[in-house]
């Protein structure tokens, strides 16, 4: 109560003093889909902006290629205003090829050969243009690079018999390269964010991106969906890590993994963010879903660790889950989750948002990053959280209660290939099917975000919310 009382003087306040403005300047074969999102949306909802590919020319002189030689690609929106000079680069995710045949299917696709890549992707969330959208980051120049080498940005070798390039590191390089001349040297302020694989890889990336700048940029890391956890499945394996193995091997990810962790533990170790985080020295924050539903889905009960499909009606709705599931999604994994990211919180230079939802990727999603309804921890959305993070007015660490709890969630509901997809839109990497790792049909499970009961928030309190965005964007910029 004393919050809405508070919210609405606020919001009485703006609109007396007139400050409200209107309008704003304001990851086998399965894998590189994994972070594709049907979201359900409201009938009419606002045309987000499109932004188009543009292929690094110089980069096949680098070796920097997708996995079948064509060039690798970007999309850039200019910033404007006070964020002329500031960079964010967001690096694509979708999964990860293990092996030569997962990865000769994979250059057939957008996620490994710029000719199947979209000539334009909606910015939106954490890219998104409008101030009452993205408050903190809407102005400023925003990338999306797109992801084509199944390694996270971080192979580096070949199979001339099958004709693979596998170049991910190259490309980054590349792609540096060519967003530095393009005026990313002169930025004050850098952040390299990334979602599910691409999340993995700014946290592999972070400390050489804050090498390119001077040290009076300032330069921080967000990795949304990317901790990726060695967890033990449901029959007791490691799915996730023989996949893992597998991508080290092949692609010789070694080369572009700290010494630091490598002197310590084996590069398959070194390649999971829980390994991983303790030595990377730039600021970085952590997203993620406390019951990851790529996880869930891929790495804790595949058909692989689930052959009677015991695990199917969880999997595919967590409403669905009995006692025992989730008491096992509980100890075994959100808890183990939380073990990892002790140590990772106690430094005053790194942000956590930990929320208790059935969901992957939440920064690029226009619903989960910043809106109405967004999901909260302490009634923070994401956005505001990772705002105030990179902005030092705040420090964050926030993990929320466990499950069921929070009631905020956007959680994702797997339904099967033949439902209907009413007033669904799709992420900015557009709308596709999430594939079974061992599956070899065209069967497939769209995955649906499902709401959590909310408050229906009046035009007045969201008149407060933007007033609240007006003064951030005063107080920060």
């Amino acid at each position: 109560m004393r919050m809405k009382l508070i919210l609405l003087a606020i919001g009485f306040a703006c609109f007396l003093s007139g400050v409200i403005s209107s309008g704003s300047d304001i990851h086998s074969v399965f894998s590189y889909l994994e972070n594709d999102l049907v979201a359900a949306k409201s009938s009419s909802p606002p045309q987000p902006l499109m932004v188009a590919l543009t292929l690094i020319q110089g980069a096949a002189s680098k070796g920097a290629v997708c996995l079948d030689g064509t060039l690798p690609g970007y999309h850039l929106h200019r910033g404007f205003g006070s964020g002329s000079n500031s960079w964010l680069i967001q690096l694509e995710g979708g999964g990860w090829c293990n092996t030569i045949r997962s990865c000769v299917f994979r250059k057939t696709t957008r996620r490994g050969s710029s000719k199947h890549m979209e000539q334009q992707l909606p910015f939106t969330g954490i890219l998104s243009n409008k101030a009452e959208e993205n408050p903190d980051f809407f102005n400023w120049n925003r990338v999306k690079l797109r992801y084509c080498d199944g390694a996270s940005f971080s192979g580096d070798s070949q199979n001339e018999a099958a004709q693979l390039q596998f170049r991910g590191q190259k490309i980054w390089l590349a792609a540096m390269e060519e967003l530095m001349s393009l005026g990313m040297k002169n930025a004050n302020q850098a952040l390299l964010s990334g979602c599910s694989a691409g999340g993995l890889a700014s946290i592999i990336h972070c400390d050489e991106f804050q090498g390119l700048f001077p040290k009076s940029t300032k330069v921080k890391c967000l990795s949304d969906a990317g901790f990726f956890l060695d967890a033990t499945d449901v029959a007791g394996g490691h799915t996730l890590r023989n996949l893992f193995d597998g991508v080290v091997r092949l692609q010789e990810v070694q080369k572009s993994l700290p010494k630091s962790c490598l002197n310590q533990l084996d590069p398959t170790s070194c390649f999971f963010p829980q390994n991983l985080v303790q030595h990377v020295e730039t600021p970085l924050f952590l997203l993620n879903a406390a019951y990851d539903a790529w996880q869930l889905q891929a790495s804790l009960a595949p058909p692989s660790a689930d052959p009677h499909g015991s695990w199917n009606n969880c999997k595919s709705n967590h409403a669905n889950c009995n006692s025992s599931q989730i008491q096992f999604l509980q100890a075994d994994f959100r808890n183990q989750m939380l073990n990892y990211v002790k140590g990772f919180s106690t430094s005053s230079q790194t942000g956590l948002f930990i929320n208790s939802c059935f969901a992957h990727c939440q920064s690029e999603r226009q619903d989960t990053w910043f809106a109405d309804d967004s999901p909260l921890i302490n009634n923070k959305p994401i956005a505001l959280a990772v705002g105030d993070w990179y902005f030092d007015r705040q420090a964050v660490k926030a993990i929320d209660c466990a499950y069921p709890c929070d009631k905020t969630c956007h959680n994702l509901v797997f339904n099967d290939g033949t439902s209907s997809r009413v007033g669904s839109q799709s992420t900015s990497d557009g709308t596709i099917s999430v594939v079974d790792p061992q599956s070899t049909s065209d069967d497939t499970a769209v995955m649906v975000y499902s709401q959590s009961p909310r408050l229906t928030l009046t035009p007045l309190y969201m008149l407060t919310a933007k007033c609240l965005v007006t003064n951030y964007m005063f107080l920060t910029h």
